[in-house]
């Protein structure tokens, strides 16, 4: 058994996400599980960039209120206790809204290389509206 008594909460790099993030890890994926998770918590309006994972990802809200969207345009407006999965190849983003908080753990299955996340470009400002346009009233 390993106990481990405290974990760095480390600032997200802007390389990745928009506005202030920050991660606190779990579990690094290494051979031969390669499980990785963090425990994600965004400031209002802060987001992912768009991303897409070799094994997917499954997202397990635990606090406040966000949004999960993918690039075909589908958008969930997510709550605490609530899940998604994010089938693998699925160019996704996700953050809390533009006046919450969201924090999620984040749960992917790593490859060879890594934790099996492609990062990509920034999502734009009226991406994010839009989203929050699509999800106004849905939460639940």
């Amino acid at each position: 058994m390993e106990h481990i008594i405290s974990t760095p909460t480390v600032k997200a790099l802007a390389e990745r996400f928009t506005g202030d993030v920050y991660l606190d890890t779990v579990e690094s994926p290494t051979a031969p599980a390669r499980l990785g998770a963090a425990l994600v918590r965004f400031t209002p309006g802060a987001r992912t960039h768009w991303h897409r994972h070799v094994h997917g990802q499954t997202l397990r809200i635990t606090d406040g209120e966000g949004l999960v969207v993918t690039r075909d345009g589908s958008a969930v407006r997510v709550t605490a206790g609530q899940t998604v999965k994010c089938p693998p190849g699925e160019e996704h983003w996700h953050g809390g809204t533009a006046t919450t908080l969201m924090a999620h753990l984040a749960m992917v299955v790593g490859d060879a290389d890594g934790d099996g996340t492609t990062w990509l470009e920034p999502v734009s400002d009226e991406e994010f509206a839009q989203a929050l346009r699509d999800t106004e009233g849905s939460a639940t």
